[in-house]
């Protein structure tokens, strides 16, 4: 080789050189430069008091940038969960929403519909580390369309009954357990009625609230049939009929209740976590003592109740998929998290491990003095089997001429069975339409 040659040899190796150097570097820099937007609301989106509603997340990014030196993990402070849909509703419009982000439950069809959420399937398949078993089974439902995982749950809050401890016992009532029944629930309500001193059985149990309890549910998981004349959901209408008629006419109120006037009262676990302690027991219900147990059992049913689930979903748009899920994941399953939210928070892990960890148990039960805290047993059995409000295109339409139809019904006290069946087959052809 000539020395020309040796010299042009040289001169292309290093220029070789530079150019990896620099393709390293930029690499590097790249890599140090990845920012994982977070899309998240200020305060308590189950309207109840807590500490720093940033403190959970804050920990979860403070981890997971130390381990994933190259990310940094920013959101947006001080949107509160008034604004939250909205604002999120305008990011996916301009199409700058975060590439991972909570999802009220009533956002959640919303967003599948408008194809802002990743499809999970491919993501949870590929993660060996990753059990969906982990989770209470309707939990994870929460965050399924039409048979597609779209969010991970990250807090449930399930429903139960408020009971008026103070009127029952000025009735000679005993406390129901767990395991009560319609017509425990009734013999109850009917006992401590009296119309003119003004005190009642229950405000706002509903008849969604009963054909739950009753075995069945209003539409098929696909959402191509309402069942609004099945024999089950009619009795479940009847049985609110028939609570109805103790009050004589009058409706009763959430100030009838809040006065100590009303044996029942359904609410969310939250506001039970919330208000049972001192003081803020003191600020919201002072006048009678109360607690809280599982909803009545249907004739037909069992002991369940509505669950509502904060989720956690991926932008289809994100530049950064796997980042997003390792972030989710954490936010999702990690214990350490999930244990947070028993400080920072109302609601109960959606993590079967940690909801019955006997650490938290204990802790529930010393936060709640005079309450039954709802123990691991208790736990386990409202989580397993509460119903999940179903995905399907067309749910709330149909769920709206549905409840119009039946609140008719009820205002003038009829069993039309031929009205239902046709306003049956009106919501069906509507549903067979989406």
């Amino acid at each position: 080789m000539s020395s020309i040659e040796k010299k042009m040899t040289s001169f292309l190796l290093i220029i070789l050189l530079i150019i990896i150097g620099s393709g390293a570097v930029y690499l590097q820099k790249s890599q140090q430069d990845v920012t994982l937007r977070i899309g998240v609301y200020a305060g308590s989106y189950w309207d109840t008091p807590n500490g720093d509603s940033y403190q959970i997340l804050d920990e979860a990014i403070h981890r997971f940038e130390e381990a994933n030196p190259q990310v940094t993990v920013e959101y947006v402070s001080g949107i509160g969960t008034d604004d939250y849909s909205e604002w999120m509703a305008e990011q996916v419009i301009k199409g700058t929403e975060p590439d991972l982000y909570f999802v009220l439950p009533e956002d959640f069809d919303m967003l599948v519909s408008a194809g802002a959420l990743t499809n999970l399937e491919h993501l949870m398949k590929a993660d060996k580390g990753f059990d969906p078993s982990c989770y209470y089974e309707p939990c994870l439902k929460a965050g399924e369309y039409n048979g597609v995982q779209y969010a991970i749950p990250h807090e449930s809050v399930p429903t139960i009954m408020f009971v008026n401890k103070t009127l029952l016992e000025e009735n000679g009532i005993a406390m129901p357990d767990d395991n009560w029944t319609w017509d425990e629930f009734y013999d109850i309500c009917r006992a401590v009625t009296d119309v003119d001193e003004h005190r009642y059985g229950v405000y706002d149990y509903t008849w969604v609230n009963a054909l739950y309890a009753n075995g069945t549910e209003l539409f098929d998981r696909d959402g191509k049939a309402c069942r609004l004349t099945d024999e089950k959901v009619q009795a479940a209408i009847r049985f609110v009929e028939k609570l109805d008629n103790l009050n004589e006419g009058y409706t009763v109120t959430s100030k009838d209740f809040d006065l100590g006037n009303v044996a029942f009262r359904p609410f969310l676990y939250s506001e039970y976590r919330a208000y049972q302690p001192y003081p803020w027991r003191v600020k919201k219900y002072t006048d009678f003592d109360w607690d809280g147990i599982c909803m009545p059992a249907g004739e037909s049913g069992d002991n369940v109740s509505e669950l509502h689930t904060m989720l956690l979903g991926i932008s289809a748009r994100t530049a950064h998929q796997e980042l997003a899920w390792e972030m989710a994941k954490m936010l999702s399953v990690d214990e350490s998290v999930q244990k947070d939210l028993y400080s920072f928070s109302r609601g109960i892990s959606p993590v079967k491990a940690v909801a019955e960890d006997d650490k938290i148990v204990e802790m529930l039960r010393n936060d709640i003095p005079g309450g039954n805290g709802f123990d691991e047993k208790t736990i386990h059995k409202i989580m397993s089997t509460a119903i999940v409000t179903p995905h399907f295109r067309g749910f709330n339409q149909a769920m709206s001429m549905a409840e119009s139809a039946v609140a008719e019904e009820m205002s003038e006290n009829t069993n039309d069975s031929e009205t239902m069946l046709s306003v049956q087959r009106e919501i069906n052809q509507y549903l067979l339409s989406q």
